[in-house]
């Protein structure tokens, strides 16, 4: 693999460590050669690093397992997850903090392991939460495409349309942290 073949998301190793993409931009610019300007986050420590690099350099990929799994439960400073063998795999905070705005307990997630040690929770693009907290709407604002500040039962705070009202259930788009519709419960 090369430089020029990033995109958000890919693993690769770099300095004896292993990092993800988490944005690039494929820069041609008029003069000289083009490059490739990357933010990288370590996948075992979370440090967070900006790279230029040249698009044909070589780079080697890094093999990530995946597996699914069950979130179980959090003791209050490790998060726990099970496979389907019941085995408990636990996670510290930096772990899990982007995936916990959207996930509660016995919800199904893909969790990342590198050389057998878990570095990371994906889950569902779309999930169906419950709105906890919404500021009651106003006669006659429900007709425009005004916001109203939303907070979820796992904590997330979000942006909705103002028609939303608490005890709603919503589906969000867990890439974006957007609202897409309400849904029927």
């Amino acid at each position: 693999m090369t430089a020029g073949d990033f995109r958000k998301g890919v693993t690769f190793e770099y300095e004896n460590s292993v990092w993800t993409i988490v944005d690039f931009q494929h820069v041609k610019p008029g003069k000289g050669a083009a490059f490739v300007r990357t933010k990288m986050k370590n996948v075992i420590d979370g440090k967070v690093l900006e790279k230029t690099w040249n698009p044909t350099e070589k780079i080697s990929e890094a093999t990530i397992e995946t597996k699914n799994m069950t979130y179980s439960y959090n003791d209050g400073e490790l998060y726990y997850f099970m496979d389907d063998e019941y085995n408990l795999t636990p996670l510290d905070h930096s772990q899990v903090e982007d995936a916990l705005q959207y996930i509660k307990e016995n919800d199904h997630v893909v969790v990342k392991f590198y050389k057998g040690s878990a570095f990371s929770v994906e889950c569902d693009n779309f999930v169906i939460l419950r709105v906890m907290q919404a500021d009651p709407s106003v006669k006659g604002n429900t007709a425009t495409n005004a916001l109203n500040d939303a907070i979820l039962e796992t904590g997330a705070k979000i942006q909705v349309p103002m028609f939303v009202n608490e005890g709603e259930l919503i589906r969000i788009d867990t890439r974006t942290g957007e609202y897409m519709e309400r849904v029927k419960g």
